[in-house]
């Protein structure tokens, strides 16, 4: 939407799906491997000087380099508007050594309970740090736990709450060819027509946080309707109900925990009705496995359990085997410990099918994902994912093996 209204934009998100060089984009395309490597060099000088001091013994992590590199880039460009994805939390996150004019909290539900706290009201206290003094407070729905601490936040902090479905929010959405028609309230009043190429009601629930968080940027002004369609337009997302092949059909979505793995389930049942739908589920050994897994037994026929490659902190395969035979019972589950080998059993699983409704979805980690993406798409639209052995599917946690920072994903 920004570019659309013509500002140069820098992007920070993570994880990457296939090529760390996705988290960070100038306008919309990621930045080289040239500029990445460049950059790096440019503040490895200030990288060393804090770790030589080594704070509280603790050297610089991975995740925290990332995020200089990419404001450093964004300094370079130069741009006119960052939109920066926290990495995990909010209060004590990297990224929140900027002052946003703009913050956006999008559901809260439960993960990375470890880091952030066993309750939704701990882990909403942690988010709500990104609210900085007068702020716009773009904030999706939430459970009522949640909304409290954040609107208490933002009267703490003078920030102005906009909330969704009271000052923004979704008005009608119908399926349509690739994705979804939605019409979303604007600031001044409904925007119709928009077409928006992403499958779900959560992804349109997005959208209108989107458009609110843009015209808060923009002072509480409304953007132009065309330029609105012409950006949600545009839009592209990979690994998130993305469509990766034909007969049978093959998507790829990123869900590693029950709140996604909803959200996931009700998309795929909306846009595509696969009957079989055959799942291809890895996670990471700190997620809840247990709670996924019962979220897809309602929608997925049959599962294909598998494990990561890149990373030596997926669950093993026969381990999450076992767990699926408990839930959709040992008739319905497969074991295939490599990648490759369980796509093949899935797809030829769905071929099976004489009917031709047939489906296979890959989900259940955001590195699974990206192998797969580097397995069933062109090697020039899937760079090689790096190795790594982060202990989180999110790849924003920071300790190796060794339980030192990790920094070989770009060396």
């Amino acid at each position: 939407l920004l570019r659309a209204d013509g500002l140069r934009t820098g992007r920070f998100t993570s994880p990457h799906v296939t090529s760390v060089t996705e988290r960070i984009t100038i306008d919309g395309v990621p930045i080289s491997e040239e500029r990445f490597d460049a950059t790096w060099r440019e503040i490895e000088p200030y990288v060393a000087l804090i770790d030589d001091r080594l704070i509280d013994g603790v050297e610089m992590t991975f995740f925290e380099i990332i995020t200089a590199m990419a404001y450093a880039a964004f300094a370079d460009a130069p741009i006119d508007v960052a939109v920066v994805e926290v990495g995990l939390g909010g209060t004590w996150d990297a990224t929140n050594v900027a002052d946003a004019g703009v913050a956006v909290v999008t559901p809260i539900d439960l993960d990375h309970t470890h880091l952030l706290g066993s309750t939704i009201t701990e882990i909403a206290q942690e988010k709500a740090g990104i609210i900085k003094p007068g702020a716009h407070a773009i904030l999706a729905g939430q459970p009522v736990e949640a909304a409290q601490v954040l609107l208490e936040r933002c009267v703490e902090m003078g920030a102005l709450p906009q909330r969704e479905g009271i000052d923004f929010g979704v008005i009608g959405r119908q399926l349509a060819v690739g994705g979804q028609m939605i019409r979303v309230n604007g600031a001044e009043g409904p925007v119709d027509d928009i077409f928006l190429p992403l499958h779900g009601a959560h992804q349109a629930a997005n959208a209108a946080q989107a458009l609110a968080a843009v015209e808060a940027f923009l002072g509480l002004k409304a953007v132009d309707p065309d330029v609105v369609r012409e950006g949600f337009a545009a839009v592209q997302f990979p690994g998130r109900m993305e469509v990766v092949r034909r007969t049978p059909t093959v998507v790829l979505d990123a869900a590693h925990n029950p709140h996604g793995a909803r959200a996931a389930a009700a998309a795929i049942t909306e846009a595509f009705g696969f009957t079989p739908l055959i799942g291809v589920v890895a996670v990471m050994a700190d997620k809840d496995a247990r709670g996924l897994l019962a979220v897809f037994e309602e929608v997925m026929n049959q599962v294909v359990v598998t494990q990561v490659a890149s990373t030596s902190r997926g669950l093993p395969a026969p381990e999450l085997g076992e767990l699926a035979a408990e839930i959709f019972g040992p008739e319905r589950v497969h074991v295939a410990p490599r990648l490759d080998d369980a796509l093949e059993l899935a797809i030829g699983l769905a071929e099976s099918d004489t009917a031709g409704a047939s489906g296979v979805l890959v989900t259940g980690s955001v590195v699974a994902v990206g192998e797969a993406r580097t397995l069933l798409v062109t090697a020039d639209e899937a760079p090689a994912r790096p190795s790594s052995d982060d202990p989180d599917d999110d790849w924003d946690a920071d300790l190796g093996d060794d339980g030192e920072p990790d920094r070989e994903l770009w060396s």
